[in-house]
């Protein structure tokens, strides 16, 4: 029986493998040189106990846990499919929630979940382009969220120098031990509770343009050549 197939089997094996990812995460982080910019923008949000919605792409899950203010609720979207459930459980290790739904299943629980957690306080972690792509586009959801909730969405990301970058759809970065990182955090994008299809459209492109360049500035900032997003006739 190949990996892939104990992997779905066996609750035990995948278990280890996320607490062992947990560890990884922990170990490039601690032993690396890391960098923040942008950090004053969500530090005036949580020293004031505003909520917001934290956005970053698919393929920047994996060091993410390492930018939050662990005493911070949060509140991860993550997909019910077996991958998905596999990002809950390793996440959990530092203290993350999670919401089990996408765009295209279990997405109307999933809203009424997020908007109460937002409503009482606490912070929603969404991935535009998950959990299937295309890579770095953004889906309509996240902008709804925000225009229901009235809480502003917040992008942010990561990048490493020398970093293994996956053959995946959406081109996963693994960070490596003992190297050098850096996060990014870009402009808080306010979505009018008003807002029409066109203002939607709108800001859907803002909070992807934003996400984008930040990702693009990450990259160049640990001299790596960055990661494109997919064609745009995909996400069409």
């Amino acid at each position: 029986m190949g990996f892939a197939k104990r992997l779905g089997r066996s609750e035990r094996l995948r278990g280890m493998l996320c607490w062992l990812t947990a560890q990884y995460i922990r170990l490039a982080h601690a032993t690396g040189r890391w960098e923040v910019e942008g950090g004053d923008i969500p530090a005036a949000y949580w020293d004031q106990g505003k909520p917001f919605i934290l956005a970053f792409w698919h393929g920047r899950i994996l060091m993410m846990p390492k930018s939050w203010r662990p005493e911070k609720a949060i509140h991860m979207l993550i997909s019910q499919h077996r991958d998905g459930q596999l990002i809950a459980r390793t996440v959990a290790h530092f203290g993350i929630r999670w919401l089990a739904g996408s765009s295209t299943r279990g997405g109307t629980q999933a809203l009424r979940a997020m908007l109460k957690a937002l409503k009482a306080g606490e912070y929603v972690g969404i991935t535009p382009d998950g959990p299937r792509g295309p890579r770095m586009r953004a889906s309509a959801g996240i902008v709804n969220v925000a225009r229901l909730s009235g809480c502003p969405i917040i992008p942010a990301t990561f990048a490493a120098r020398r970093p293994k970058v996956l053959d995946s759809w959406d081109r996963f970065v693994v960070a490596r031990p003992f190297s050098a990182g850096i996060f990014v955090w870009g402009r808080p994008i306010v979505v009018p509770h008003d807002a029409d299809a066109t203002a939607l459209e709108a800001c859907r492109q803002a909070v992807e343009a934003e996400m984008n360049a930040i990702t693009r500035l990450a990259d160049e900032r640990m001299g790596t050549v960055p990661v494109e997003p997919a064609p745009a006739e995909d996400a069409a």
